[in-house]
């Protein structure tokens, strides 16, 4: 099997570089080709789809994942939508970013250009498949990918759909490639693979990443894991709150950019829990609060430790009064994963505060932790959210999957 993989890489890296050089036009269209196969081909991929949910459901995945892992034809407009725009951003690499001339006279110029080969390790949701593809092939970057098993038919025929595109344009299809063997022992190689890949880029839970950075030689961008908060202070508007709070937690559960903790400072505790504990209650969730905030919520659970530290992705909550803004901060840089944190409040000092102090990716006042995306970013779409804070951080867009390289004219120059 190593071969197989092998072979992936390898033809990549060969196909890599004549997309890098490729013209702007010349990618638009094979984006444009993608586009015209999702629309001829929607039934065909929602019944691949089919095949992938009644094995999920047999196997137990729970309803989060199952949205996450379902697409339906509004969701195949969600990636043409993406996709157009893409095809509107600027030509991101062959920019010359700035150039300057050297008092020996030569001329030093800064270009952006691909990474390269990107290997992409991703679980549950297909249209990461297109909006991959489509970011990929735009900034010139090839790429190989690893779905998740549990979507291994849709994942097959968006490929198909993708690589059928690009050879429309008479580009090489291994642009753009998929590892269709669902054995985990593939990814090992994947990812030791320094000879073919530039850079991994791993999307999913925390287990996914933390195998991923121990086992990689390849260098990888973090990216996924959502320990999301929202803290509710003592200033709130709690109309406003309540319909962030909602909002950030019941929107959609099964995604990285949830609220999974709620904290509340003491003083609304008693005004804004009982109302909370309602709402949630109608959606059947399963609340977690501390000893502070129990007696407030009906047939909640005494939170434990491990409890502020999991990304439920599921309809659970934790909830934990503090006593201050600084509490809160503490607690959220202690706990959070560096995705995205929000505060509701009217004290502009406050505000100014969380903003400065909360370490991570994006930081929210008065607004849902729900619109960290790239596509909401106006980036036509995202590779993933990175959490780290080298090379890229939150969403990662056209901008993102760039480096740069020096051109350097001279005309006889040497070093004394």
């Amino acid at each position: 099997m190593k071969d197989y993989i092998l072979a992936i890489g390898k033809k990549a890296k060969e196909a890599s570089f004549d997309l890098a050089q490729s013209s702007a036009t010349t990618r638009n269209n094979m984006i444009k080709h993608i586009i015209k196969g999702l629309e001829s081909s929607t039934e065909m991929i929602i019944n691949e789809n089919k095949k992938d949910l009644e094995l999920g459901r047999s196997n137990g995945l729970s309803a989060a994942l199952l949205d996450r892992l379902e697409i339906n034809a509004n969701r195949i407009e969600g990636m043409i939508s993406g996709l157009n725009t893409i095809i509107n951003f600027e030509d991101p690499i062959h920019e010359c970013l700035k150039s300057w001339r050297h008092e020996n006279g030569m001329q030093i110029t800064q270009l952006s250009v691909p990474l390269g080969v990107i290997g992409m390790i991703y679980e549950s949701r297909p249209n990461v498949t297109v909006d991959v593809a489509g970011l990929a092939i735009k900034s010139g970057n090839c790429v190989i990918l690893r779905g998740g098993s549990e979507a291994i038919y849709t994942n097959k025929a968006l490929s198909q759909v993708i690589r059928q595109a690009i050879s429309s344009e008479g580009m090489n299809p291994d642009v753009v490639q998929l590892v269709e063997h669902t054995d985990r022992a593939l990814v090992k190689d994947l990812i030791t693979m320094n000879d073919y890949l530039d850079v991994l880029i791993p999307r999913g839970g925390r287990g996914l990443k933390k195998a991923i950075v121990a086992g990689a030689s390849v260098p990888v961008i973090e990216t996924g894991e959502g320990l999301c908060h929202t803290y509710v202070d003592e200033s709130a508007d709690l109309e406003k709150a309540f319909n962030i709070v909602m909002n950030a937690k019941t929107q959609r559960t099964g995604v990285c950019n949830a609220m999974e903790t709620l904290l509340v400072h003491k003083k609304v505790v008693e005004m804004f829990l009982p109302k909370l504990n309602e709402l949630l209650t109608e959606k059947a969730f399963e609340i977690r609060a501390c000893e502070t905030c129990l007696p407030h919520m009906k047939d909640a659970i005494l939170a434990v430790d491990e409890d502020w530290e999991i990304e439920y992705l599921s309809s659970i909550l934790s909830i934990r009064s503090v006593e201050s803004i600084e509490e809160a901060i503490t607690h959220i840089n202690k706990y959070g994963s560096g995705h995205s944190e929000a505060v509701v409040t009217e004290h502009y000092q406050h505000a100014e505060k969380f903003l400065n102090e909360v370490d991570a990716s994006a930081v929210y006042v008065n607004a849902s932790t729900r619109f960290t995306d790239g596509e909401v970013f106006g980036f036509g779409g995202e590779v993933g959210i990175s959490t780290q804070k080298l090379h890229a951080r939150g969403p990662m867009g056209i901008k993102a999957l760039t480096t740069h390289k020096y051109i350097v004219r001279g005309n006889g120059q040497i070093r004394l």
